[in-house]
């Protein structure tokens, strides 16, 4: 479906970022991966689906390499087609005694940075009268949890961003759409279970069950291969009048 494309997704090297990037190999576009960490693997994973797969390394809290990943993908694979925004952090502490550094980081790694790819990757798009814009959320886009301020500023911000950059577009082939999952076993997730186990001296799948059962009806993780099928769905011919929304898949999450 997707073959002769190219897909850019930040944050890609592991977890939701990798997840949606096979997803979207398994349809045909080629790749073009960011994150830190292991690089090797993740490369080999998404060559073996058989298509082209790149990497760039930018660091997305600074806009200048944002600004020449963006025209690596372009060099390297024609323009994006597809721009899943989906690299993030998280920091956990109260509003008084939240580090101003970390307020920073946070905003601008898990919206600034998607503002910055956002506003390159349209010309192009425009021009073709085709592309998607997939902003990975949170159903913190949607509700708010305690000691999580600068994150959940960010995703509310990253759902603003995403309906804005749909109704800017919205009389043209090119649509932008976001994800809000719930609970995903990530290893940005796997730290906040192990420091629950140590904080209350409990194994690792009771600290699991609990982090589920505060918020989480369906009392199981989302995966990273479901959040790769629904951005597919984003860039199918079904998704063409699929704007602005922002799509939870956190298990009864929000419904609550």
């Amino acid at each position: 479906m997707l073959k002769g494309k190219t897909a850019l997704v930040t944050g890609s090297t592991s977890g939701i970022g990798l997840g949606i990037a096979k997803s979207l190999a398994r349809q045909g576009a080629n790749i073009v991966l960011n994150g830190f960490g292991d690089i090797d693997a993740p490369k080999a994973a998404i060559a073996g689906l058989g298509v082209k797969v790149a990497y760039h390394g930018a660091d997305m809290s600074k806009p200048s390499e944002i600004a020449d990943m963006m025209a690596f993908a372009a060099s390297e694979m024609g323009r994006v087609d597809i721009l899943v925004n989906n690299a993030g952090i998280q920091h956990v502490a109260r509003i008084e005694s939240f580090p101003v550094d970390k307020w920073d980081a946070i905003i601008a790694i898990n919206l600034s940075s998607a503002f910055h790819a956002t506003r390159l990757a349209l010309p192009a798009m425009q021009a073709a009268n085709w592309g998607r814009i997939i902003n990975v959320a949170s159903a913190h886009g949607l509700v708010g949890s305690p000691e999580k301020s600068a994150y959940v500023a960010a995703k509310h911000g990253i759902v603003g961003l995403t309906k804005v950059t749909a109704l800017e577009n919205a009389t043209s082939g090119v649509t932008c759409n976001a994800i809000c999952p719930g609970w995903v076993l990530t290893p940005l997730v796997q730290k906040q279970v192990d420091a629950r186990a140590v904080a209350q001296g409990i194994s690792n799948e009771e600290a699991q069950k609990q982090l589920l059962g505060e918020k989480e009806p369906s009392m199981q993780f989302t995966t990273p291969e479901e959040l790769g099928e629904l951005a597919v769905f984003f860039c199918s011919p079904a998704g063409n009048n699929v704007r602005g929304v922002a799509w939870n898949m956190d298990g009864g999450w929000v419904a609550q």
